[in-house]
């Protein structure tokens, strides 16, 4: 067992079982837990060169989370080291008109990392399992349905070796209630709230058992899913940076083998 184990999703687990203000990390306060995280990131940073540099496995992270959970926030936190140009960001907005007339992973085959890369998906396919759930838009038949797909989608994607590390960002009502508000109250963070939040924070218990069912469904060997407790944001960012760190380490990625005539050339 090893420090992440609380937090990986197993048969019978649900979101209750993880307190969303856990602080798995119990460095001292705000310096130490910001220390810490810059050490992280450069250490990431290392690992992505490390994975860029052996171009054959790739890596894919998934972020989910309720509203305000701080999707965008661990992506500045955790990648504030990293090289632009190392990692790859997409976000998933409402599907399109074009991409509504396809099947729901057809927009997803087009942004999967390609060798070499660390790609960061801002939500993800996760989203056709949650929203047309909650609203009703799909039955019990259909979702089991996209359940399969996910799973054999994400089967198919490690076998071709990609690394899939799925983390929900587990945040509490209050907890979002005040982010939402804090919000609303600044005129420079005003445009970041959608009035389409409101009608998902009043069905939240629909949405948090939309994502225990998936979570159980779609949680497997291959592409485990994990739950970060999201009230703390410098804690949320720490274990999710640990998280990558140790799955790219976890791959033993090598430097290609030097090319002996190179060491013979002198450069005048």
């Amino acid at each position: 067992m090893n420090a992440f184990d609380a937090y990986r999703i197993r048969p019978g687990h649900s979101l209750a079982d993880i307190d969303p203000d856990q602080t798995p990390y119990p460095l001292g306060g705000k310096q130490a837990e910001l220390q810490r995280l810059d050490e992280l990131a450069l250490q990431l940073d290392e690992l992505q060169n490390l994975l860029y540099a052996n171009g054959q496995r790739k890596l894919l992270l998934i972020l989910q989370g309720m509203d305000t959970s701080g999707k965008d926030g661990t992506i500045r936190w955790v990648f504030s080291r990293t090289s632009p140009l190392g990692v790859h960001v997409h976000a998933f907005k409402a599907p399109s008109a074009q991409e509504r007339a396809r099947d729901f992973l057809w927009r997803c085959h087009a942004v999967v990392p390609s060798a070499g890369e660390l790609t960061v998906w801002n939500r993800s396919h996760y989203e056709d399992v949650l929203v047309p759930v909650v609203r009703g838009q799909i039955d019990e038949r259909e979702t089991q349905r996209r359940y399969a797909h996910i799973n054999h989608f994400e089967q198919l994607l490690s076998e071709t070796g990609t690394r899939v590390l799925k983390c929900l960002l587990h945040i509490s009502k209050d907890e979002q209630r005040r982010r939402l508000q804090k919000r609303l109250d600044d005129p420079a963070k005003q445009w970041k709230f959608a009035r389409e939040d409101l009608q998902a924070r009043a069905q939240w218990d629909d949405y948090q058992c939309a994502y225990d069912a998936l979570l159980q469904a779609t949680s497997t060997a291959h592409a485990p899913w994990w739950v970060i407790p999201a009230d703390n944001k410098r804690q949320r960012n720490l274990l999710v940076a640990d998280l990558l760190c140790h799955a790219l380490r976890d791959m033993q990625l090598r430097l290609p083998e030097p090319e002996p005539s190179l060491a013979r050339i002198r450069l005048e």
